[in-house]
């Protein structure tokens, strides 16, 4: 095995000499170069590397104001965002009120009746309920207006997100954001929602002491399922305070006493006790998304703070049927689509396709669907309740989408995300001409960067079959958990053997391999990937039995085979001989 790109150059290899060279060179690949950085990433501690939450602009003014409310039994409201960001930091926030004996509601707005943030109607629900005070979570910083009604009521706002501000902040009572204000004292800017909620918790219990005689030390750890499960769904920077967040997130997760959790995934038949990030962002956020994208979100809610088994029970299976619903609601848009890209006939380097019909909360797996399969970038735009044309994208590939859409931002009213994925509102005038202006932009980047098809490009380390093991996955699980700015080691195994090749799931649309060496060892290792496209597609019609590949992949267990051997997990095949 040898690691790709820069050369760990001799005072960087000094600096990280108490790692192995893989390590050693993945760590430098995510910008560590420090040897207490390195320790850091490595061994996040809830002791050691959790910053003060009172460092935070407004947190100590907003802490002081909601311990006084739980104390003298205002009545509060929790008002929380509807996707798995929201809902987890409603729940975190209604188990510490509702342990610290407060006088509370949660409120949830409803995704396609109400939409997005605060409003104006349900402030003056919340005041004729008698809520004094209101707590926002996900949401409220670009609310001016439903703010500026509660204050006319005598409602106190204090706001949690981390969102963008708008041209100004809204007039709240606090406002505890870290990515609000150019002067934001916080040393993290990258917290979800939920991790600002639950931030508020720790700062409330530190200059409360009164409420540690009901909430007890330490017990504020037990809502770190909720904020890992949110850090790991919204996609934010796992690095820094969100790595820990998530690291703890999962540890508590494995063991937390959550009916709803439980069944969750006894349902989806997931062992509770070895939950990975891959299960919090493949099968369970989407479950809990489909609530509001399919029906009410407080099903959700509901199914994370249920003390009734049979209510778990009930939620969750109604959770798991409106994911069914949303996967054939998504499938049909999909079926549409096709229709549509085989009625034009030339697929141009960009796919942007839209229709009022369509619901955007279905979008993004669509797209991803669709730019897997024809690998370039996807965007899909549907029409909302509130009449705004809003859609998705996924890369499906080399192109960074951020960059494009900065690129084509006169076609935008707004868009965010990251390289591989993200969304966007799009002009009404301008979505006709959206797919011409994105293809011009693409053009442009494109001119401008090296080819990203080469598979040495896209990898971290060559290594050959041998060395796949369960001292190297047990080497690379130390960087997890996995996801934003912290992506999962690719590796290249040039020139294997195809001892067998299969097809398997109801439709036989996952692709198995079976390779080994060719260098005679004999030793096989199952390569697998779920629902193929592409360019793997492609391939797997093409290459044949005894045949030689180069594979891009992924290095992960196989949970369902007996003693959870070392598998790969394929990103890319490539013909290592195609004279032949």
């Amino acid at each position: 095995m040898f690691p790709l790109h820069d050369p760990l150059n001799e005072e960087l290899r000094k600096e990280l000499s108490a790692h192995d060279d893989l390590t050693a060179a993945l760590l430098a690949r995510r910008g560590i170069s420090k040897k207490e950085d390195a320790e850091k990433f490595l061994n996040p501690s809830y002791d050691l590397h959790l910053y003060d939450p009172l460092l935070m602009i407004d947190m100590k003014k907003a802490a002081d104001r909601f311990s006084r409310a739980i104390l003298s039994g205002e009545k509060i409201a929790v008002w929380s965002d509807y996707d798995c960001d929201g809902i987890p930091g409603g729940v975190l926030l209604h188990d510490f009120l509702k342990k610290a004996g407060a006088n509370f509601e949660n409120y949830i707005p409803h995704r396609h009746e109400e939409g997005y943030g605060m409003n104006v109607s349900g402030i003056e629900k919340l005041a004729k309920n008698g809520a004094t005070l209101v707590v926002t979570v996900d949401s409220g910083i670009t609310d001016t207006e439903p703010v500026a009604r509660a204050n006319e009521l005598g409602i106190n706002v204090i706001i949690t997100d981390h969102h963008l501000p708008g041209e100004k902040l809204p007039n709240a009572f606090a406002v505890v954001n870290p990515n609000a204000r150019d002067d934001e004292t916080y040393p993290f800017r990258a917290l979800c929602g939920s991790g600002v909620a639950w931030k508020l918790v720790c700062a409330t219990l530190a200059v409360a002491p009164a409420l540690r005689e009901r909430v007890p030390e330490g017990w504020e750890k037990w809502l770190l399922d909720m904020v890992g499960l949110a850090t790991i769904a919204d996609m934010v920077p796992l690095v820094d305070e969100n790595r820990l967040l998530a690291t703890y997130g999962l540890r508590v997760m494995r063991k937390s006493p959550r009916l709803g959790l439980q069944k969750m995934c006894r349902g989806m038949r997931v062992e509770q006790r070895n939950i990975t990030e891959d299960d919090v962002g493949f099968m369970i956020a989407p479950r809990v998304n489909a609530a509001s994208r399919m029906g009410d979100a407080r099903d959700a809610f509901q199914l994370f703070t249920t003390l009734n088994e049979s209510e778990a029970d009930m939620l969750s299976k109604k959770m798991e049927k409106a994911n069914r619903t949303r996967k054939a609601e998504s499938g049909a848009i999909t079926r549409a689509v096709h229709t549509r890209l085989k009625e034009r006939g030339e697929i141009r380097s960009v796919i942007a396709l839209g229709d009022p019909e369509w619901r955007p909360a279905l979008l993004g797996l669509v797209a991803n669907t669709i730019a897997d399969e024809y690998e370039r970038p996807v965007f899909l735009w549907g029409r909302e309740g509130n009449m705004r044309l809003k859609g998705s994208v996924r890369s499906g590939g080399a192109t960074h989408i951020m960059e494009l859409m900065r690129a084509t931002e006169k076609a935008f009213v707004e868009f965010g995300g990251h390289a591989a994925a993200g969304g966007f509102t799009v002009q009404d005038t301008e979505v006709f001409f959206l797919e011409d202006r994105l293809v011009e932009a693409h053009e442009k980047i494109r001119n401008g960067e090296k080819n990203g098809n080469d598979l040495a490009l896209r990898a971290d380390a060559d290594i050959f079959p041998h060395e796949v093991s369960n001292t190297l996955l047990t080497k690379i699980e130390k960087l997890s958990p996995f996801g934003m700015q912290n992506p999962k080691p690719v590796f290249l195994m040039r020139e294997v053997v195809v001892r067998e090749i299969s097809r398997f799931g109801k439709g036989e649309e996952h692709l198995k391999l079976k390779i080994i060496s060719s260098n005679g060892d004999g030793r096989t290792i199952d390569a697998v990937t779920f629902f193929a496209k592409g360019s793997l597609a492609r391939m797997a019609t093409s290459i044949k039995t005894g045949g030689l590949v180069h594979l891009l992949a992924h290095l992960e267990r196989d949970t369902f085979s007996r003693g959870n051997p070392v598998r790969l997990r394929l990103l890319d095949i490539r013909d290592a001989n195609p004279k032949h």
